[in-house]
């Protein structure tokens, strides 16, 4: 072993002891330190597979990113994907790659104002890949509890729609839990529809047996550190057709013509995957014999993550049964937990056909309740208890979208379960990190927040 070799090993060795030593083991008091409703699951395996990535000299997308690409897409029951730098860049590239110029076939390219459902109560990236796109958000309310959208409205919608101006559908399944698939699925094929699901929050969730994200025509995932699994940031979308591969892989990658990032990641020196790199590939000026990695045929971004970030999602990848199985387990004792209380809250309940792996436990305050949500969270929190609104609520009474709302007339009428949804809903979480220890103390600031309020 060389001497480099020798204090490669002396670093991977430091690393693992402190990571042992500082990182593993949470000291945790209950009052004084924060329950948190999500966060990473890392030991030393994630730490050791940065670094390595890193002393290689290998910074951006390369080999790890492309085995990460060859495994993952199994799970949103896909063939093919391309990793991206968060799950927001995923959601982007799904709805941009159907403007593209050259990749798709035509039958796949929409025109500016086409028309997508979806629900009113979403995350931003949901709504945002439409509008940057010159596409038309049509928003739908939402059902309660579930907060998924209403499939009532989808297909008044769909019915009133002589012209066949709406050409899609994309929606997030809320924390895991999906609406009836049947019926949305027999929606999308009665009126030939792009169905774009995004299943940020739904890995190792199931419909009738089917893995989440397995319905669309392309799905996303997210691993922002809040999620199922994490990379520190990044994002996949996944793809049935390898067509959609190649034109996803181009838009991640500036609009770049040449696919050789899919077949030899960050590899220019030992020739490229079409073998035919120098060539008269510019339209514009045909006599000139140009480089094909540096021609582009779509407007597109740099959306690529970092190869070490690739690294750890291949660590992250072994651990994803036990992390799910604790989302599972952690669903189950917070329903435990609420059961009592159910007089004063909507509770999470499962769709019929579903197995969601719960990203989160939602919850809605009920009207007769003798508290609001905002008593609630406003004790959960005062006891160091994290809480989460349910992202953006209706999202027409938001700054950055309530131009959007013309034509909806008085939006509390119109989406009213969306306005419970802002007024009245929140969420726990549900990860591996919230322990038999938190749970037991989550219990007894739910039972004391219970107890105040009766005895007062």
């Amino acid at each position: 072993m060389s001497e480099s070799d020798n204090l490669k090993e002396k670093i991977y060795e430091l690393v693992g002891e402190y990571v042992d030593r500082e990182l593993v083991d949470e000291k945790w008091t209950p009052g004084e330190d924060w329950v948190r409703y999500s966060g990473p699951k890392f030991d030393k395996a994630e730490y050791l597979a940065a670094i390595e990535s890193l002393l290689s000299g290998w910074l951006i997308f390369g080999k790890n990113g492309r085995n990460f690409e060859l495994q993952f897409p199994q799970l949103l029951g896909k063939y093919f994907g391309v990793l991206t730098n968060s799950g927001s860049s995923a959601n982007l590239l799904m709805v941009s790659v159907f403007s593209s110029r050259k990749k798709l076939p035509k039958k796949y390219r929409l025109e500016k104002g086409a028309k997508f459902i979806t629900p009113v109560v979403c995350f931003p990236t949901t709504i945002n890949p439409l509008l940057q796109n010159g596409f038309e958000p049509v928003f739908v309310d939402v059902d309660i509890p579930s907060l998924n959208l209403n499939l009532d409205h989808v297909e008044a919608l769909l019915k009133a729609d002589t012209e066949k101006e709406i050409k899609g559908i994309i929606f997030a399944h809320v924390l895991g839990n999906p609406p009836d698939m049947d019926r949305l699925m027999s929606l999308v094929e009665e009126y030939d529809l792009i169905f774009l699901e995004d299943a940020c929050d739904a890995l190792g969730s199931t419909y009738d047996g089917k893995k989440l994200g397995s319905f669309g025509m392309l799905s996303t995932c997210s691993f922002f550190p809040a999620h199922h699994m994490t990379l520190g940031e990044g994002g996949f979308v996944a793809a049935s057709e390898y067509t959609f591969q190649r034109a996803l892989a181009s838009f991640r990658d500036w609009g770049r013509a040449c696919y050789c990032n899919e077949k030899k990641p960050g590899d220019v020196t030992s020739g490229t995957a079409c073998g035919d790199r120098f060539k008269n590939w510019l339209p514009g000026c045909p006599q000139t014999t140009y480089d094909h990695r540096y021609v582009f045929d779509e407007v597109g971004y740099n959306l690529k993550p970092l190869d070490l970030q690739a690294a750890i999602g291949m660590e992250q990848l072994k651990k994803l049964p036990e992390l799910e199985a604790a989302r599972r387990h952690n669903f189950d004792e917070l329903t435990k937990i609420f059961s009592p209380y159910k007089d004063f809250f909507h509770l999470p309940v499962a769709t019929e056909k579903a197995d969601p792996c719960w990203f989160g436990f939602l919850l809605t305050v009920k009207e007769n309740a003798p508290f609001t949500r905002q008593d609630f969270v406003s004790y959960m929190e005062q006891h160091k208890i994290q809480t989460r609104s349910y992202f953006t609520g209706n999202a027409l009474y938001h700054p950055a979208y309530v131009h959007l709302s013309e034509g909806y007339g008085d939006l509390k009428e119109t989406f009213p379960n969306a306005h419970v949804a802002t007024t009245s809903s929140m969420f726990l979480g549900t990860f591996i990190g919230i322990n038999e220890e938190k749970l037991a103390y989550i219990k007894r600031t739910v039972d004391n927040f219970f107890d105040t309020l009766i005895n007062t």
